[in-house]
């Protein structure tokens, strides 16, 4: 029988002794930003600048992290945390405050945005993980994180390094040291997980090793509305499995490096689709597949090496790509990158992943290099700037252009007695549809994939304010296209789909939508 991880692994630093009692946010005399640019998936819907134009300040406990987070005006004021030390579960309270929402004995990035915590010097989270929930524009950048625990003593983030979940968008992840001292039997779980409509994230020039699991996308085969994840210049080193498990969605793995991988790599299963390219595979076993399920996945494959890697027979709940991995899909990627080749792979990775290593990424020609820091985008208003994008609800929402739900088809998750799906595409603001109850689905269909950049939700006179918070989603794929509050205009990345549901997640009494209408641009 083989050996758990925790004897397989390399000896894994001592948890270093010294807890810094005062838990005080310090702002820094200079302001500063993460070093490089976000790449990747995280580089779409709008973009990942994190705390770039906001303030600085140094933390050197958990406590302190927590409260920059409460000190700022809003949840969306921008923030960089420069963190220095060893963070535990013995400096890291909660903290309460209108802009956060804590937790003791985790570093809790929960219903806020626009954040950045980088490590300067040496940074490491030792036993603790990072819990990000319900956030968007978040940085995380050249920290260490190991032995996070979700069983045994003491236990934090449900076992998970860096853990995503429940509508979370544009994270950015890079030059990390993510690391435990086994598997689910020793009390570890995922490295990096995301579950529960996460989506646009990068893990870039970081190191994953000595654990179970290496991550995971979706918690089971029914959560499939996570997608749109890039890895890249990674180390995965050591691991049974999951370098990533893939449920539905969409993800692009280049240029990394997979060290013995002991029962299986990149599993790609619930209809996920994954290019994998230019990839070095060494030392290792089923390196890319779908394992442990009969629901399928699927890749694109090119210029990857695989040296030394073996491959189980096909079987039930195993499909194995190799030994000769052929492409069953295409993954068209939106975003432009540099592709190293497959053959320099471990040198680049080498030199530049993991933190404290000096921030190098590649050039693109196998030459380390490192980036200047992060000047704050143009594009990016203050975070007091009302949204272009939903105008208060009793302004009109601009028209133009031709109204491409006229004519379309129309359902929904339920309705209100005298009330209809067609009343929202029917051009006339005195007809509406209700849900059943205070929540629910509103949805424009048509017959082959339409071209959608902007939808307009329009409320009938006298009714406006009843529409809370919402999603507005891709039936076809389940990508969450834009969320927000009350009715308006909502613009968003052009999307071809053939249905496109408005989600009415709250409301202030019985929501009601006159018109559901849809533009091209």
């Amino acid at each position: 029988m083989r050996r758990p991880v925790a004897l397989r692994c390399q000896a894994v630093l001592a948890s270093a002794a010294v807890v810094i009692a005062v838990g005080v946010a310090l702002p820094t005399p200079q302001a500063a930003a993460a070093v490089g640019s976000a790449t990747g998936y995280a580089t779409q819907n709008g973009g990942t600048t994190g705390g770039a134009g906001g303030q600085t300040v140094r933390a050197t406990t958990g406590t302190a992290i927590h409260a920059a987070l409460c000190g700022r005006t809003s949840s969306s004021t921008p923030i960089t945390i420069e963190v220095t030390g060893t963070i535990n579960h013995g400096n890291t309270s909660k903290v309460s405050g209108a802009s956060c929402n804590t937790a003791a004995g985790v570093i809790e990035l929960k219903q806020i945005s626009n954040v950045t915590i980088i490590g300067v010097g040496s940074a490491v989270f030792d036993q603790l993980g990072i819990h990000i929930r319900d956030s968007s524009n978040i940085i995380i950048q050249n920290v260490t994180i190991r032995n996070v625990k979700k069983s045994g003593s003491p236990t934090s983030n449900g076992g998970d390094a860096i853990g995503m979940e429940s509508t979370v968008r544009n994270v950015w992840v890079d030059h990390v040291t993510l690391e435990a001292s086994g598997g689910e039997s020793e009390g570890y779980d995922g490295l990096f997980d995301m579950k529960d409509n996460t989506q646009y994230v990068t893990l870039s020039y970081s190191i994953l090793r000595n654990s179970g699991r290496g991550g995971l996308v979706g918690s089971s085969e029914s959560d499939l509305s996570n997608g749109f994840i890039t890895y890249h210049h990674n180390l995965y080193e050591n691991i049974d499995s999951r370098t990533p498990l893939l449920r539905g969605g969409i993800a692009h793995i280049y240029n990394n490096h997979y060290v013995s991988l002991h029962e299986s790599g990149i599993n790609s299963r619930a209809g996920a689709r994954a290019k994998v390219e230019n990839n070095y595979f060494r030392d290792s076993k089923d390196v890319l597949g779908t394992f442990y399920t009969n629901e399928r996945g699927y890749w694109q494959v090119a210029g990857n090496v695989f040296d030394n890697v073996t491959w189980s027979s096909a079987g039930s709940e195993n499909y194995p790509a190799g030994p000769n991995p052929t492409s069953n899909t295409t993954v068209s990627i939106p975003y432009s990158y540099s592709l190293d080749g497959a053959s320099c792979v471990p040198d680049i990775v080498r030199q530049t992943v993991g933190a404290n290593t000096g921030l190098r990424v590649s050039n693109g020609s196998c030459s380390p290099q490192t980036p200047p820091p992060t000047t704050p985008p143009p594009t990016t208003p203050p975070p007091t700037t009302p949204p272009p994008t939903t105008p208060p609800p009793t302004t009109p929402p601009p028209t133009g252009g031709t109204n491409l739900s006229l004519g379309a088809g129309a359902d929904g998750s339920s309705k209100a007695s005298g009330t209809s799906y067609g009343n929202v595409r029917d051009g006339n603001l005195s007809t509406y549809w209700s849900p059943a109850g205070s929540t629910g689905t509103i949805s424009i269909k048509w017959g082959s994939a339409t071209q959608v950049s902007r939808v307009v939700i329009r409320e009938p006179s006298g009714t406006q304010g009843s529409i809370g918070s919402w999603q507005l989603v891709n039936n076809d794929n389940g990508a969450v296209l834009a969320t927000g509050s009350g009715a308006g205009s909502i613009t968003f990345p052009a999307t071809a789909t053939s249905k496109l549901n408005f989600k009415i997640n709250s409301s202030g009494g019985t929501p009601r939508v006159g018109e559901f209408e849809t533009y091209a641009s």
